[in-house]
């Protein structure tokens, strides 16, 4: 008899063994229903809904309008690992040590997947008082600077697809993304967490297309309307280095 390719761990979890598998399906063969799911592994439809339940929880996967279940931000942003990502984290990390070094407040550097932001780098700041590393966490896309940035990006017909389904408040503000828009960066006043102010500006690929949203975040008690404008053209002057960077 063949051995098998690879030897089971002696102490085997059968619900880690299946909501690994259930990633693996997702991410290979692409969207499946609770009950194709159940009838892959051999299990209940019970027990595949709180599997997939559990990776929707930690953002392996996402259900979409039509309950089906396809591969979250955690996944999408794993099998790009070597390319934009990684890459946009590694050219983006000094311009946020430098802008840290400017401002001496938290930065950060989101991309979006579908209606989620992921902040994929962040370093912050060496004050007593200060907003902590977001590195790695993912948030409602329009409920993050870098989120709103890229929504703003969209046309009307792209937004009203990628919320399809949504209830009224759980979708962004069209004429709030119009404004964010027009005035070439966001500003989020206790959006994401109540106390904490943030703004940010887009940053730009070869194209032109916004490929990612470079912010700063501090205390609400340490920002005033008339640091705006030295907020907003510091961050512009970091999302050019950057650019440039990129391009070269």
């Amino acid at each position: 008899m063949d051995k098998p390719l690879k030897t089971p761990p002696p102490y085997a979890v059968a619900s880690v063994d299946n909501a690994l598998r259930i990633a693996a399906m997702l991410q290979l063969e692409g969207p499946m229903t609770v009950t194709e799911v159940a009838g892959r592994l051999g299990v209940a439809v019970s027990t595949a809904h709180r599997l997939l339940a559990m990776l929707v929880y930690r953002d392996f996967a996402v259900q979409d309008a039509d309950r089906s279940y396809r591969v979250g931000p955690v996944l999408e942003l794993a099998a790009h690992s070597q390319s934009a990502a990684s890459r946009l984290r590694a050219a983006g990390l000094p311009h946020l040590r430098r802008l840290v070094d400017v401002l001496d407040e938290s930065a950060n550097l989101t991309v979006r997947t579908g209606r989620t932001a992921r902040f994929i780098a962040s370093v912050e700041s060496s004050q007593a008082l200060r907003v902590g590393s977001r590195e790695g966490m993912v948030f409602p896309a329009h409920r993050t600077t870098g989120g709103l940035l890229l929504l703003a990006e969209l046309r009307p017909d792209e937004l009203a697809a990628l919320y399809a389904g949504e209830q009224d408040g759980d979708r962004p503000d069209p004429a709030e993304l119009e404004r964010v828009r027009r005035n070439g960066f966001a500003l989020n006043n206790g959006r994401s967490e109540r106390g904490l102010v943030a703004v940010g500006v887009p940053v730009r690929g070869p194209d032109g297309a916004a490929v990612a949203g470079l912010s700063v975040s501090m205390p609400s008690v340490r920002y005033g309307k008339e640091e705006l404008p030295r907020l907003v053209a510091t961050l512009k002057g970091a999302a050019s280095a950057l650019e440039q960077g990129m391009r070269a």
